[in-house]
């Protein structure tokens, strides 16, 4: 159900970052970053395809996947090179609600030998950051990434309400702010992720998430920014449709939608 509403999650934008532009995806430059962050909608094969397409071309030192905790990265580095449907089943890929392992597996195998980092959060630390917030949760490390600190009230207020919309209106009022507590918590865990693949490898680092985290105003770039600001970064958002006022993105795509039915059926 959580798979369910981060889709449509990615469908809920604010006021564009200036300068954004759209490219084909076979014409984004990837090339000058530390960082690149690949966007997706999780469950559309296209985006996963061209996130395959993008990390062969640029070869990265380090890929940093969101659908992957520490432990499972740990995994997937000593089985990389099994067939897809054997490394999705170690990986317990789609028993923890991410789509068809199949879309992701080339991701893997775009760069042999790449290193695998895992910047996913357990799901019981994400429960425990919508009761108790996403600084309790990430100890000693909050206030490297401003989680000790609360967010400002617009944004307070239009997270709300995107989490609002990505669960169909289904959730009790009160719950929604922890449930961004949790997605503060989950940008970070990432950026947290990065900097680790940066210090062992020296980049560059490739990370495959979705649109929400990946956005440049309050995802794993800002983060970033504050815990190690001497990195550059590039951020990828794709669509299927152009965002009706921008997108806070550096580059974003268009891809056509899959067929899906109803994402909010979960919630009925």
């Amino acid at each position: 159900m959580r798979r369910a509403g981060a889709a449509l999650l990615a469908a809920v934008w604010i006021a564009g970052v200036a300068g954004a532009e759209e490219r084909a995806p076979e014409a984004v430059d990837l090339s000058g970053a530390d960082v690149v962050l690949l966007g997706e909608l999780h469950d559309n094969p296209a985006h996963h395809a061209n996130q395959a397409l993008w990390v062969a071309q640029m070869r990265p030192a380090a890929l940093v996947f969101e659908m992957l905790t520490p432990d499972l990265a740990l995994v997937a580095q000593g089985a990389a090179d099994r067939p897809p449907a054997q490394l999705g089943a170690l990986l317990e890929w789609e028993a923890r609600g991410w789509p068809d392992f199949a879309m992701y597996a080339p991701i893997f195998t775009a760069v042999p030998g790449v290193a695998i980092f895992g910047g996913g959060v357990p799901q019981e630390d994400a429960r425990r950051a919508v009761r108790e917030g996403a600084a309790a949760v990430m100890g000693d490390s909050a206030p490297l990434f401003g989680l000790d600190e609360d967010l400002p009230e617009e944004e307070a207020d239009t997270r709300i309400a995107g989490q609002a919309a990505a669960h169909c209106d289904a959730l009790p009022d009160d719950l929604l702010p922890g449930m961004v507590e949790a997605q503060r918590l989950r940008d970070a865990a990432l950026a947290r992720a990065v900097i680790a693949a940066m210090a062992e490898t020296g980049g560059p680092v490739a990370v495959i998430t979705g649109n929400g985290h990946a956005r440049r105003d309050w995802g794993i770039p800002a983060k970033l920014a504050r815990a190690a600001s001497d990195l550059t970064v590039l951020s990828v958002g794709q669509f299927e449709a152009p965002p009706e006022e921008g997108a806070p993105f550096d580059v974003w795509t268009l891809s056509p939608a899959p067929p899906r039915g109803d994402p909010c059926d979960v919630f009925r």
